[in-house]
């Protein structure tokens, strides 16, 4: 038997609040059913599997067309980048009024080449930075959503990888970028869960000479970081989830001239007619609450809440129970 009693609006109250959750997976997880990392190569290339549609997975790397990844990861992110780094200006026509509207001389080029939105990080300046050339290349790894949420936590993301015996550790920088130690490799995407590594060491031509590692101005010959060390079986992928939840809140207020009345059973002596305890039917008995229970508007029950300990209520005072349900 329960005693029911009817909701009002400002009795309920629905409050979002974000929550999160480190990950770390080394490569041989990446495939998984519960994970599915995957890793893309792209090139600047006319694929000859194109046609085809080659995209059968070996290991834990896709063999997705190289140049569909190449033109998406391009047009997606990086269309306003490809003749600057820090962005093409938006182009705009000015107006020369003449002495009627036939008149009027438009100077300047209406089409725009940063008219593209590419899913910027934030507000602050921005540098991306995308190869070109023919045969580039650049290195795509892509987290499935179930698992960062509503996006990447800012600087939680740190991918690790081994090629050739030297180990490269890649971090952001909160803003969306990507660096191996002070070098920048690359761009994350956090509400797309894509990391694009765009600065490889396959795009910079060799030294005939062979002077080992070396930097020349801002470029790095002869070492950093490669497609083949960010595809390598040897890796490390460990980030942060940010998911926003919504708490619902009810107040359950008992007033003092209310559910004064127990409905345990246990407070019917054995007799047989059901005759109460006296302990029950003095003028200061105050019942126990010990279970509230959510129900629509059919009476059907939906929830239960327990209270960690009988709750006794006031004939003095109002008794509120708060019922919190996260969602």
């Amino acid at each position: 038997m329960g005693a029911y009693k009817q909701f009002l609006s400002q009795d309920i109250i629905v409050q979002p609040f974000e929550v999160n959750k480190g990950f770390t997976f080394v490569s041989s997880d990446f495939t998984d059913s519960d994970v599915q990392i995957d890793r893309f190569l792209g090139q600047n290339i006319k694929s000859p599997n194109f046609i085809s549609g080659s995209n059968t997975p070996t290991g834990d790397i896709v063999l997705e067309d190289p140049e569909l990844i190449y033109n998406s990861i391009k047009e997606l992110y990086y269309s306003n980048f490809t003749t600057s780094s820090v962005g093409s200006s938006l182009q705009t026509q000015s107006l020369f009024p003449g002495d009627n509207e036939a008149g009027d001389v438009f100077v300047g080029n209406p089409d725009s080449v940063g008219r593209y939105f590419n899913y910027l990080q934030s507000t602050d300046d921005v540098y991306r930075y995308f190869p070109t050339g023919s045969n580039n290349k650049i290195a795509i790894v892509s987290l499935p959503s179930r698992l960062w949420g509503d996006y990447i936590q800012p600087n939680s993301f740190r991918y690790t990888c081994v090629s050739a015996s030297v180990t490269h550790i890649i971090t952001d920088d909160g803003n969306g970028n990507l660096y191996a130690d002070e070098d920048l490799v690359g761009n994350l995407l956090y509400t797309h869960g894509i990391a694009a590594f765009t600065f490889l060491t396959d795009n910079i031509p060799p030294i005939s000479e062979g002077y080992g590692e070396s930097e020349y101005g801002v470029d790095v010959y002869g070492g950093g970081l490669s497609a083949g060390a960010v595809l390598s079986t040897n890796a490390t992928c460990s980030f942060s989830s940010s998911l926003t939840i919504y708490e619902t809140q009810y107040k359950a207020t008992i007033r003092e001239n209310e559910f004064n009345f127990s409905q345990n059973p246990s407070i019917i002596s054995g007799s047989t007619n059901g005759k109460i305890y006296n302990f029950a039917t003095g003028s200061f008995f105050s019942p126990y609450v010990t279970t509230v229970g959510l129900y629509n508007d059919n009476q059907e029950l939906l929830a239960i809440g327990k209270l960690p300990q009988p709750l006794p209520t006031s004939r003095t005072t109002d008794t509120t129970i708060f019922i919190n349900i996260d969602r």
